[in-house]
């Protein structure tokens, strides 16, 4: 990190006399004191735990200096740059620090996809430029600055995922990363219980416009009609992705179990992404917009999507010791995510039986029972032979199912019968058959796949 204590001092307004310190090099920020490593700045933030209270370990790890805005007065020998608020402090050096390194910055939003696209994206740019991308989950207030203040030196394009779960959010995390380029993947319902309906969570993801420049490029779904209104006075480049009437548009050739091959509208290349889905393909087509923005060949651009690396529990391939294979995708969930997931799992071919393990969709408010139900419309046994539902959620589907699926096919369990789903599995599956695993995070999906692994 290419800051000076004195530098940070004067970017985040630190109120007490900083100067009484000599000037020195910082070497990094962390907020997890166990983090810490020698020469870097301690950002205690106040949580369920007072990050103060660790002022101690963080020294004994290394820290040159810490923000602080607690009244128990900080160790003698350090030095520290007091503020109101610790996390407004950090969130200020990002900007300062964005100001200083000058990173070209590319936010994406969405209701799903954003990982896998920022890791798409990623991969394509990496072809031409210095790159970093947001690492794992963090995408809030927390995480997207200390994501800038980890950028390495030489990075030329910044790619920030951008998450939310109630409105004005993104428009803090674009305000404060002032992105060139702008992309929303899909407006689903995630969160719904929190914004009302699909519009609100349409205008909450326009935010990402809040601080895009006026010269930069919004792409958008172009099959999502709440977003009409929503972009007739923006006066950025708007293009648009999908599969029909769009200005990227794709024909998928083929589609199989690790990847999908697909063309796009004024070319004859043949792309190719190493993961499953029609929806993967949309969010591909975002990267390769990306790419001929700036100015990418379109050779660069197919080896980029050819070789990227998804981040863990993305629709991840897994194969157990018996030889089953899983389908994970288990980070998030809500009705329309699940139901792409469905119709292309549903389509894979097998010489075993295909098995649906589907948790609750969380934070999806007083329709959440409706739009549980919903998902059978995208069951059918004659392709997806045997369902297993968890979760209080997903009695709903559970009650619809039972008219469509032979008693025998269908198995429910609630959140407390984890152990007696995991026994259901290991008796149910054999080595040939093929699952899919989707539900919200918050279900703990990721655990019974982690099991199922080691059995």
């Amino acid at each position: 990190m290419k800051l000076t204590f004195w530098e940070a001092a004067e970017a985040v307004k630190a109120t007490n006399d900083w100067k009484q310190w000599a000037d020195f090099t910082l070497t990094g920020l962390e907020f997890d004191s166990r983090l810490i490593t020698s020469g870097n700045l301690f950002v205690p933030l106040k949580g369920a735990n007072d990050g103060h209270s660790f002022i101690t370990s963080a020294v004994e790890k290394g820290a040159s200096a810490s923000f602080w805005s607690s009244e128990v007065e900080p160790p003698a020998a350090l030095p520290v740059l007091k503020v109101s608020d610790t996390l407004k402090a950090m969130q200020d050096l990002a900007v300062y620090y964005l100001k200083k390194m000058t990173p070209t910055v590319i936010a994406i939003t969405g209701s799903n996809g954003k990982t896998t696209t920022k890791d798409m994206t990623e991969a394509v740019l990496a072809q031409q430029f210095n790159t970093y991308k947001t690492q794992g989950n963090y995408n809030n207030d927390i995480g997207l600055p200390y994501t800038i203040l980890h950028m390495p030196d030489e990075t030329e394009k910044l790619i920030l995922e951008m998450g939310m779960d109630h409105a004005h959010e993104i428009d803090f995390l674009s305000t404060l990363a002032r992105p060139e380029v702008a992309a929303i993947t899909m407006i689903g319902e995630a969160h719904i219980e929190n914004l009302g309906s699909r519009a609100g969570i349409a205008a909450a993801k326009m935010e990402i416009t809040a601080g895009l420049s006026a010269q930069g490029l919004l792409l958008i779904p172009a099959e999502e009609p709440l977003l009409v209104p929503l972009i007739k006075e923006l006066p950025q480049t708007i293009q648009t992705f999908g599969w029909q009437q769009a200005d990227c548009q794709a024909e998928i050739e083929s589609e199989q179990k690790e990847q999908t091959s697909f063309k796009i509208n004024g070319s004859d290349r043949l792309f190719t992404i190493p993961v499953p889905g029609k929806y993967n393909v949309g969010n591909a087509l975002i990267a390769i917009s990306i790419g001929r923005w700036f100015e990418i060949p379109e050779e660069k651009i197919q080896a980029g999507l050819a070789s990227f690396k998804l981040t863990k529990n993305r629709t991840e391939w897994l194969k157990t010791p018996q030889g089953t294979e899983i389908l994970s995708d288990v980070y998030n969930a809500n009705p329309t995510a699940m139901n792409l997931v469905l119709e292309s799992f549903a389509q894979m071919p097998t010489s075993g039986k295909r098995v649906a393990v589907l948790g609750d969709m969380l934070e999806l408010g007083p329709d959440s029972a409706k739009m549980h139900a919903s998902v059978s419309e995208h069951l059918n046994p004659n392709e997806i032979s045997e369902v297993v539902l968890y979760g209080t959620e997903m009695k709903a589907l559970f009650n619809v199912l039972k008219d469509k699926y032979p008693k025998e096919q269908l198995h429910y369990f609630t959140k407390e019968e984890k152990e007696l789903l995991i026994e259901q599995l290991q008796s149910l599956v054999n080595p040939e058959d093929m699952i899919v695993m989707k539900a919200s995070n918050g279900m703990g999906l990721n655990a019974i796949v982690e099991q199922l692994m080691k059995s």
